[in-house]
């Protein structure tokens, strides 16, 4: 791991889904985010990597990095997703790539490029997220 978690964020942060997917940040640092995810057991059942695990691992990368790029007192939420996809994976693991295209105050928007192991890109997405202030806690 280059760039650690942000300390505000809980220790371990993940979604029952990103744990049931394999889907792992590696790298935290918001201006170059980098997540995997293995492409065994989520394969649709022609043998390729499914969309939707794609799209779960855009979810995920791209609102953790809206997250921390927003701040410990706010909550983001994702409000329009685009994918593309370019290749098939079949085997090993996803690499994604999220890089910032805009943050605002409300909306911030993220490309992100997933590839296989050999380095051929699979898919490229863009996330919107808007950024909201965090319910307070009772």
């Amino acid at each position: 791991m280059t760039t650690p978690p942000p300390s505000w964020l809980p220790e371990g942060v993940s979604s029952p889904l990103d744990d049931k997917l394999g889907v792992r940040i590696t790298d935290w640092n918001p201006d170059r985010m980098v997540a995997t995810m293995p492409v065994a057991g989520n394969e649709q059942p022609f043998g390729l990597l499914h969309g939707g695990a794609t799209c779960t691992l855009v979810e995920t990368i791209g609102s953790m990095a809206a997250a921390v790029g927003a701040g410990p007192d706010k909550q983001v939420v994702g409000i329009e997703l685009n994918a593309s996809y370019l290749r098939a994976a079949t085997a090993g693991t996803v690499t994604a790539v999220c890089t910032p295209v805009r943050r605002g105050r409300t909306l911030s928007t993220f490309l992100i490029q997933i590839a296989d192991d050999q380095g051929r890109q699979t898919a490229t997405a863009r996330l919107t997220c808007m950024t909201l202030t965090a319910p307070r806690k009772s």
